[in-house]
């Protein structure tokens, strides 16, 4: 594995969604949905806006983007305590091709988890695709553990037309 000799990893701000446009369209397309460069702008933009996601972003010395993080908060009754109960779900982790393999999603990783410490969450959770062994190899050289207790269900509710999704 070759190891990026300079590489930038910060909280990203909505001034840098240009930069991360194009990282999460491939993401989406990686997860073999259609390429939307505006739908995927207004997307951050309007998470970031509202403070609704956190972004980390990956960039090499000259600026260029290498990958991403996007995290959602979210909260779990069974983890109330004083400290620790506030839990962050990973949704989107994205590394371009050109980068693979020279430490930026293990950098990423270890951004997060860093500050998952200082703030003290209560834990940080992802998904990935049973298919991306990638990914898996990744989480579980980073200390990540899969859940063999909880199942995870899904349910799509069914929107008829002028619904507002299509708009």
């Amino acid at each position: 594995m070759k190891v990026m000799e300079t590489m930038n990893v910060q909280w990203a701000n909505v001034a840098e969604i240009e930069k991360i446009v194009p990282l999460f369209d491939a993401y989406r397309q990686f997860y073999e949905l259609p390429s939307d460069v505006g739908l995927s702008r207004a997307l951050l933009t309007a998470r970031m806006n509202h403070q609704q996601s956190k972004v980390v972003l990956a960039t090499d010395e000259a600026g260029a983007a290498l990958g991403f993080i996007q995290l959602y908060p979210m909260f779990s009754s069974l983890s109330l305590s004083l400290e620790g109960s506030s839990v962050w779900l990973l949704n989107d982790l994205f590394v371009s091709p050109q980068a693979r393999g020279r430490g930026v999603g293990a950098a990423l990783l270890e951004f997060v988890q860093a500050w998952s410490t200082t703030e003290k969450l209560g834990y940080l959770m992802l998904e990935t695709a049973k298919t991306n062994t990638t990914a898996q190899r990744l989480y579980e050289s980073q200390g990540w553990q899969r859940d063999e207790v909880y199942y995870t269900y899904y349910h799509t509710p069914s929107f008829g037309a002028g619904d507002g999704f299509a708009d």
